[in-house]
């Protein structure tokens, strides 16, 4: 991917640097199938790895579930046929950073999270001592992986923790290193790197929030330079590797400057990544988590939609599909909902099944995921119905190790098949989503991209029969991809519409989308539209229309705060536009279109390849 050429001198040296064109984007997520992995708990491609500095914290066994039941990186690289074949095309990894050695609270850090080094990779993971530190290296275990990622056109997202390092193990806590050197001790702390105000006492507190201990977990001062600047140091180092994206742990326990200035950091350094942080329990009611998704440079976990589908598919609610709609509804409230990252199950929560879902409802929420807005991410295993319900599913039950590959399994079936449409169709990639029937048991919607069209209907009842449902398909016959069923569209509609008891119907019908040498996505939110008006893009590009009115780029609407459309800008490759966006009526009546009030906006076209260029209107 070619993209736009950059102002910044630093950003410009930093992708040179990568092989990277100037000035790229981020990368596009929006037609990807993330797959989370838990690296312990997948596959043990390399024995010789599993005992570790302390074998007592290895089980050969896999009875005790605090230790390590020896999954590693050569695992995962052992499966890619398998998860390829499924169509994920991004791994998410718990964090490979090298871990204390110790068991806290009758663990071992077998989920990554009690960073030792950030500059050293974890040597149960890779070949044991002689690769942990992969900075000095392009031969280990890791780049091995990263390679084959990418010769498959798949991605690789690292998961960080910046907010805290280690707890209490036998009166060592905190203690950091910078690739082996002892750099910062909690029970030492002369030079200020960490917080030291106790477990966070009032939850509704911010202060507490950003300033207090999670979980008695060494938490980080970010007001000390040496902290900011070795941590941003350390991951640009990860993102050198080849790494593709970043999955943030605990963003809500930092303050927001934090991120900003982290995330513009990382851009400088790899311009294309993609980033995407784990506000707990974050919802579209909840301002701040909001505030944080539109304001901090990276997209969130979507835990709204989460909890609303598990209420809805894993715990029976009564208003059912209902709750999952109300969320969909507030999603005019966020810069780019359909970046938001998607899932229903992880490893800090019970598993769906563990909840009392049975497969049809774990097939209604997968469906669901991977045709609605936003990224879709999968935990590893749900296409297997991996789960063990000890303690009902509650960590660390929820983590149990992967047993089975079978690739006729009807969900990874189902995953294969929708992601064939996700990858195909640019309405379910991009498109704006419409609900065209509900009820505490039914959902059907429709999701609208120019002339791309997707229709889907969820059923979490017993058998049921629609009279007459919008699909906004064109006129003729739909198959569906999970059912083989034809459906007849006439006026956009379907008429005797037979759902059976747990059933899910897909029917998409694609087009193509903008392709040329240089495609840029024009993005603005904001935009202060009534009913009946639409918004475009003029510019003095000639593919903007010269400053033709009558020839400006017409935006498509996704929701209620965001248009957005994809256009190839041949004439325009290598060059610098001017641009601004203007509301004109769909009509043509009212005269003169509304333009922004401010002066043009100026940008690099790529010479080839593809950019997201992302404004907010102004009055």
């Amino acid at each position: 991917m070619k993209p736009q050429a950059s102002e910044n001198p630093i950003e410009n040296q930093a992708a040179e640097a990568l092989g990277v064109p100037a000035g790229v984007t981020d990368i596009e997520f929006r037609g990807d199938i993330i797959y989370f992995i838990v690296v312990d708990r997948f596959h043990d491609g390399d024995p010789n790895n599993n005992a570790g500095l302390d074998p007592e914290l290895h089980d050969p066994e896999r009875k005790n579930w605090g230790k390590y039941w020896g999954g590693d990186l050569q695992g995962v690289i052992d499966k890619l046929d398998y998860l390829s074949g499924m169509g994920v095309t991004a791994l998410w990894l718990t964090p490979l950073f090298e871990q204390v050695e110790a068991m806290v609270w009758d663990s071992a850090p077998i989920h990554g999270y009690w960073t030792r080094d950030f500059k050293r990779i974890h040597a149960r993971w890779v070949s044991g001592q002689d690769e942990v530190r992969v900075f000095t290296r392009n031969d280990t275990t890791l780049d091995r992986l990263i390679a084959d990622l990418h010769g498959r056109e798949m991605k690789m997202v690292l998961d960080i923790v910046c907010n805290h390092s280690s707890p209490d193990a036998s009166g060592v806590k905190g203690q950091l290193f910078d690739d082996g050197k002892l750099i910062a001790d909690f029970h030492d702390d002369k030079n200020n790197w960490y917080h030291h105000y106790g477990p966070v006492q009032d939850w509704q507190s911010e202060w507490q929030v950003h300033n207090c201990e999670l979980a008695g977990l060494a938490t980080f001062n970010e007001n000390n330079p040496d902290y900011r600047n070795y941590v941003k140091s350390a991951i640009r180092g990860w993102l050198k590797k080849g790494i593709d994206a970043l999955r943030i742990d605990t963003v809500k326990h930092m303050p927001i400057w934090f991120w900003q200035e982290f995330t513009s950091d990382m851009v400088s350094e790899r311009p294309d990544v993609f980033m995407f942080g784990e506000w707990i329990y974050s919802h579209p009611s909840d301002e701040r988590s909001v505030e944080f998704a539109n304001l901090s440079g990276m997209s969130i976990l979507d835990f709204g939609l989460c909890t609303a589908i598990r209420a809805a598919l894993g715990q029976g609610a009564e208003r059912g599909f209902e709750e999952v709609v109300a969320i969909f509804d507030q999603d005019g409230k966020y810069r780019c909902a359909t970046e938001l990252v998607t899932f229903f199950e992880n490893h800090d929560m019970p598993r769906l099944q563990s909840l009392g879902a049975n497969e049809s409802m774990l097939r209604l929420a997968l469906t669901l995921i991977l045709t609605c807005r936003g990224i879709p991410c999968l935990y590893y295993g749900v296409e297997q119905c991996l789960h063990d319900d000890t303690n009902g599913g509650n960590d660390p039950y929820n983590r149990p190790m992967m047993s089975s590959w079978d690739t006729s399994a009807p969900l990874y079936q189902l995953v294969q098949r929708l992601s064939r449409v996700r990858k195909g169709n640019i309405a379910v990639q991009f498109g704006s989503q419409w609900p065209r029937h509900l009820t505490p048991d039914v959902y059907c919607f429709s999701r609208q991209y120019r002339d791309a069209r997707c229709f889907v209907a969820l059923n979490r009842g017993g058998a049921t029969l629609l009279e007459r449902v919008q699909t906004d398909l064109p006129d003729g016959n739909h198959t569906c991809v999970l059912t083989g069923r034809t459906f007849t569209v006439r006026d956009g509609h379907v008429s005797g519409l037979e759902l059976g008891a747990g059933e899910a119907l897909v029917l998409a019908y694609d087009a193509a989308p903008s392709r040329g040498e240089a495609v840029v996505t024009f993005q603005v939110n904001g935009c202060p539209t009534q009913p009946g008006e639409y918004v475009a893009v003029l510019g003095n590009a000639p593919e903007l229309g010269g400053w033709n009115e009558g020839q400006a780029f017409k935006l498509e609407y996704i929701n209620g705060n965001t248009w957005q459309g994809g256009l190839a800008l041949e004439q325009s490759a290598g060059k610098q536009i001017t641009y601004k966006y203007a509301i004109f009526r769909e009509d043509g009546e009212g005269g003169i279109p509304r333009r922004e009030n401010r002066t043009t906006r100026r940008r690099m076209v790529p010479e080839a390849g593809a950019a997201k260029w992302r404004d907010i209107w102004e009055e």
